[in-house]
């Protein structure tokens, strides 16, 4: 009969604990435009099987660099996620944080814990309450501990829920940097083929100009061109000569952050010569609602906040006792004869509570903290996905700016393309100084260097709106710790 009263407390506890204080996690809403602004290039429009709704499709699932079909480029990027050791701490981190949501769901059992005990005791026969039993003897002990906290305003349940949506936000973050990385590789990529083009440029033009300079020196040798005029082609021609050297300074730099990016030395990379001559990609843009979903640094936002939710109600948990159940029992004997003998058997069983009643505002302090650390993640939460959009914005405008200044520079082009060769041909007809050849050369040079620099930030637009978009992930993709 003594039983049955402990038993219905036991039950009663256990019915308790399925309560929790502390509010209720909404997902926050964000401000978010129905369509963007910015309208894709003319050539997205155009171009066959264009899908606004479903922007994921023209995306290669996990390897969203092959879009612009280089093999040389797909080869590096497949090393990133192997041999990054940036990556791999990031790995290291979200792994930490699923062992911490397993350490913090084991607190929803209890824990037993055993101590044996082997002691050789003698009493003093001079103490100051003697008794006339053998002051010498053996004590030996076999307890074992048994010790739960009742979960009785959800405290336990939230710091698993903290603990879950930690872990979800680390491997959010997981996918940004390992976004950023690829998006790096890219952008280097990019810049040195880019380089390659410029190279080749001023390769051509090297060859060109040393045509000059033997033109300029026969006609100097006969008589029909000045000192100044020889003097000004081999300036022309030096000057063209520096500038071919300089660019093999950024190439190494490029060529070294490259290495560096797949997990090796610098010295280790040597990548060929290739003249940049790929076309921006078409990149299917979706509409704003989707960016939400498919950005993983907005998603690791998101999961803090939702953390920071619970950290609330966790913080709310203190002004309420905490109740720990204990059970004590083992065997006592003073000799291994009798040590596991049913009478050298004892035990404690018991409930306990603890409640604070004054830590001079403590508690309500720490509730504020969290509340406010609650407000600032939100804020931040919110700036992130304001963030995006305005990624997108830039990006998309870019190419479509830079589309239009493309067409405009190749006419640029065509046009100092004829206006040197015209200058060329009234110069060995005498008509004009070798300066009007210098001018027509200088401006060709630049139309057709920045031609190419146009490509190269039409590339690298494409690969930054591919970031923006977050190149083919979904927040579906978060793990289910």
């Amino acid at each position: 009969m003594t039983r049955l009263p402990l038993l219905v407390a036991w039950l009663l506890i256990l019915a308790l604990s399925a309560c929790s204080v502390g509010p209720k996690y909404v997902k926050p809403e964000t401000p978010t435009p129905s369509a963007y602004r910015e309208q894709p290039p003319d050539q997205y429009k155009e171009a066959p099987g264009w899908k606004t709704a479903q922007p994921s499709d023209a995306f290669p699932k996990g390897e969203w660099w092959r879009i612009f079909g280089d093999p040389e480029l797909d080869q590096l990027e497949s090393r990133i996620d192997v041999s990054n050791e940036t990556l791999k701490a990031a790995e290291a981190r979200f792994r930490q944080s699923r062992a911490l949501v397993q350490a913090a769901r084991s607190r929803l059992f209890p824990s037993i814990g055993v101590a044996p005990q082997v002691t050789g005791n003698r009493l003093s026969q001079n103490r100051a309450l003697p008794t006339p039993m053998n002051s010498a003897y053996s004590d030996l002990v076999m307890p074992f501990d048994f010790s739960y906290e009742v979960d009785l305003w959800g405290r336990v349940h939230r710091s698993i829920a903290a603990a879950r949506q930690e872990a979800q936000a680390t491997a959010a973050d997981l996918e940004t940097l390992r976004l950023s990385l690829h998006a790096e590789l890219a952008l280097d990529y990019f810049e040195l083929r880019s380089l390659d083009a410029q190279k080749r440029l001023l390769d051509d033009t090297l060859v060109s100009y040393e045509k000059a300079v033997e033109l300029t020196r026969n006609r100097y040798d006969g008589g029909l061109a000045s000192g100044a005029e020889l003097a000004q082609a081999r300036t022309q021609l030096e000057t063209a000569r520096a500038q071919d050297i300089e660019l093999g300074v950024e190439r190494a730099n490029f060529e070294h952050a490259i290495a560096v990016l797949t997990g090796r030395a610098p010295g280790e990379v040597s990548l060929p010569q290739r003249p940049l001559d790929l076309s921006p990609p078409v990149i299917p843009v979706g509409i704003p609602s989707q960016l939400l979903e498919r950005r993983p640094d907005v998603a690791s936002a998101e999961r803090r906040v939702a953390e920071a939710n619970e950290q609330i109600g966790i913080a709310h948990t203190a002004f309420f006792p905490t109740l720990l159940l204990t059970l004590t029992g083992g065997f006592q004997g003073e000799s291994p004869v009798n040590w596991f003998a049913w009478p050298s058997r004892f035990w404690a069983l018991g409930p306990s509570a603890a409640q604070t009643a004054f830590d001079a505002g403590r508690r309500r302090a720490l509730a504020a903290s969290a509340r406010e650390n609650y407000d600032a993640l939100l804020a931040a939460y919110r700036q992130t996905t304001l963030d995006a959009f305005r990624q997108v914005e830039d990006n998309l405008s870019a190419l479509r700016t830079l589309e239009q200044e493309a067409n405009a520079q190749r006419a640029a082009v065509e046009q100092a393309r004829r206006s040197l060769e015209l200058a060329m041909n009234r110069y060995k007809g005498g008509l004009v100084t070798y300066l009007e050849v210098v001018s027509a050369q200088t401006i060709a040079l630049q139309n057709e260097r920045a031609a190419v620099d146009i490509l190269r930030r039409r590339m690298l637009s494409s690969v930054l709106l591919i970031k923006a978009l977050g190149g083919g992930w979904d927040v579906s993709k978060l793990p289910q710790t």
